[in-house]
């Protein structure tokens, strides 16, 4: 039920989203609590956490993630979209059942099961656990193990299937900073300790307003990959808004609003980041016009000014910093000095480059 209703403009949009998102002040918070306050947090490029991590916390080491990953607190599992997230090992056990069927839903959808038709997927199912429970495998390895029992279907194909339709996570050192591995699936409950099975999309979706808001339908059914949430969003005891154009936004009724003139600082946002792909509309943190030109993709590092995205970065000798319009002289200064201490982050010697 509504407990009323509100025009909220865009820069209000941006402004709560960014509080919520821990990128209006850098929060002294734990990695596991930021991980879970975020609902999970793309991982799909192995490094793209760190960064994201470094913009939103106090004193954040890339040790204290990597030592996470390693010693099974946190782990990389195809979760949101059916992309790979980073995810708490005790939030694994309430996200990955919500997700399960939508991830498997995308299974069948793609490519891959067009090559296994007629394949029984129990079946597959069954030879593909039997496989994780002797020990953690590549997808090739999986694919070469699975042809053996159905020799004429593609190796690739049945191992991808694999790890759609199991809860697997990947392990380290794959994702650990300074480190470099193979993609090892490894049997969620095994690795983990457990795997959940009682969903609570509810609960599942007030977190995300909670971390995302306020947002309308679509926007929770783009970020998690699930359909069909008009109904669980209405059951909800929530505030509803309304943008600008009229549409309606749901929140969590404590959500916090900041004033729309709350000074926003620079932030360097890694690859995939949840930011810009946890919206169907993303015109409150990507301006209409570059949206429109469609000159910021999920797939390339950002730089936020004031709050939207403002150009694009790159670490290689230094780093490289191409903006879409003019910097203040403020805001110059201010990419300058963010930049300079995302380079001693990084542990990349260089300088940083500004260039239009």
């Amino acid at each position: 039920m509504a407990r009323g209703r509100a025009v909220i403009t865009l820069r209000g949009l941006n402004r709560a989203l960014l509080h919520r998102q821990l990128l209006l002040e850098r929060a002294p918070l734990p990695v596991p609590d930021a991980i879970e306050h975020l609902v999970g947090m793309q991982a799909q490029e192995p490094l793209s956490p760190y960064y994201g991590l470094w913009s939103r916390l106090r004193d954040f080491t890339p040790d204290a993630l990597g030592d996470l990953l390693t010693g099974g607190g946190v782990a990389r599992a195809p979760l949101h979209r059916a992309t790979i997230h980073l995810v708490t090992a005790a939030d694994h056990a309430r996200v990955e059942p919500v997700l399960r069927a939508m991830v498997r839903r995308r299974f069948a959808s793609s490519p891959f099961r067009a090559v296994l038709a007629g394949l029984d997927q129990d079946d597959l199912v069954r030879a593909g656990a039997e496989l994780l429970a002797e020990r953690p495998r590549t997808r090739p390895e999986l694919g070469r193990a699975l042809a053996e029992r159905w020799p004429g279907l593609d190796p690739d194909s049945l191992g991808f299937a694999v790890t759609y339709l199991l809860p697997v996570v990947q392990l380290p050192p794959r994702g650990v900073w300074g480190r470099s591995g193979r993609a090892v699936w490894a049997d969620a409950a095994r690795w983990l300790g457990a795997v959940g099975e009682d969903g609570d999309p509810a609960g599942f979706v007030r977190r995300y307003l909670a971390a995302f808001g306020p947002a309308t339908v679509k926007d929770v059914q783009l970020w998690s990959g699930l359909t069909r949430l008009k109904d669980v969003l209405r059951g909800l005891d929530l505030r509803v808004l309304t943008d600008e154009s009229g549409r309606e936004l749901y929140d969590v009724p404590d959500g916090p609003l900041p004033d729309p003139d709350t000074p926003a600082p620079v932030r360097f946002l890694p690859e995939f980041d949840n930011l810009l792909l946890g919206h169907d509309d993303r015109t409150r943190v990507i301006s209409v016009e570059d949206y429109r030109r469609g000159i910021v993709i999920g797939g390339k590092p950002t730089l936020l000014v004031d709050g939207f995205v403002h150009g694009i970065w790159k670490l290689s000798q230094g780093l490289d910093v191409q903006v879409f319009r003019p910097l203040t002289a403020a805001q110059h200064a201010d990419v300058l000095a963010e930049g300079t201490r995302l380079l001693a982050f990084a542990g990349v010697e260089g300088e940083v480059r500004i260039t239009a």
